[in-house]
């Protein structure tokens, strides 16, 4: 397992200039960077590349970031600019060698409404057909789409490790695969670890965050049975740190950031760094 760090942490929108960034990760003993990508012409994917190789790093997983426009469950305009963002992510990430296109892939973040089970079922459908879409071009370029689920505040649609699983199932594509956050999962799932280990091969990516979103480590997640979870399916991905601060304006807010959670950002990645070191 890779331990990675997505750049939210310390920057909005990620652009060339956010590369400066790198020696400092690198420093800490990141060895894989997390990039959510806002919009692709924030980045010369080349220049990414080239700065990540001075340094011995990878960027293990590009972050998709769902906004309202982009909706694999909204509107036939909606779902075909997701659609194309999505496809554009991995033509990037082909220049990146990045092999994971991550996040809640299905729908626009903060879209959170009881809908009747009958639109449910049709939204559904149309995610279905949308990821099959993306799926089938994502194996074309040799790169893997993993899914998010997401808790409730954030999204009705997929919040548990079940129904993303049933999801992979339904789109019946070997680029998707499933992944999983502790943040999330400490809200939605009764067992962490009973949900990783039912997700077993197919976990291909994973989040670690603190309860409140702060340092792994310290908080009340029982980190021992994740970790023994993550042996006991043999689990090689990469396992990222995902927290947000005040810091970033635009992240604290979409997230829901509204108080400083840790005396300062870089405590979440140096101590969180230390503790999933030990713990895993």
């Amino acid at each position: 397992m890779r331990l990675g760090i997505n750049t939210f942490l310390f920057t909005s929108p990620f652009t060339d200039q956010s590369t400066s960034l790198f020696r400092t990760f690198k420093k800490w003993g990141f060895e894989t960077i997390e990039i959510p990508i806002e919009d692709p012409s924030h980045i010369d994917p080349a220049h990414v590349k080239g700065e990540l190789d001075k340094l011995g790093l990878a960027c293990g997983s590009v972050c998709a970031c769902m906004g309202p426009d982009r909706d694999l469950r909204g509107t036939p305009e909606q779902q075909r600019t997701g659609l194309d963002y999505m496809m554009r992510l991995i033509d990037q990430m082909v220049v990146l060698e990045c092999p994971l296109l991550i996040g809640p892939v299905y729908s626009a973040v903060g879209r959170a409404d009881a809908v009747p089970p009958a639109e449910y079922k049709q939204q559904w459908k149309a995610v279905v057909t949308n990821l099959r879409t993306l799926c089938d071009y994502a194996e074309s370029k040799g790169r893997q789409v993993c899914l998010e689920p997401l808790n409730r505040f954030e999204t009705d649609f997929i919040n548990t490790c079940d129904q993303a699983l049933q999801m992979i199932k339904d789109v019946g594509s070997p680029a998707l695969k499933l992944h999983l956050d502790t943040f999330h999962m400490n809200i939605e799932e009764k067992d962490q670890g009973k949900a990783i280990r039912k997700a077993g091969k197919l976990l291909g990516h994973f989040h670690a965050c603190g309860s409140d979103r702060g340092t792994p480590g310290k908080d009340h997640i029982d980190w021992k049975s994740i970790s023994a979870a993550l042996k006991t399916i043999k689990y090689r991905g990469d396992v990222v740190i995902e927290s947000f601060t005040t810091d970033v304006k635009v992240i604290a807010r979409a997230a829901a950031i509204w108080r400083r959670i840790e005396p300062t950002r870089d405590e979440i990645a140096v101590k969180g760094i230390k503790f999933l070191q030990k713990v895993l």
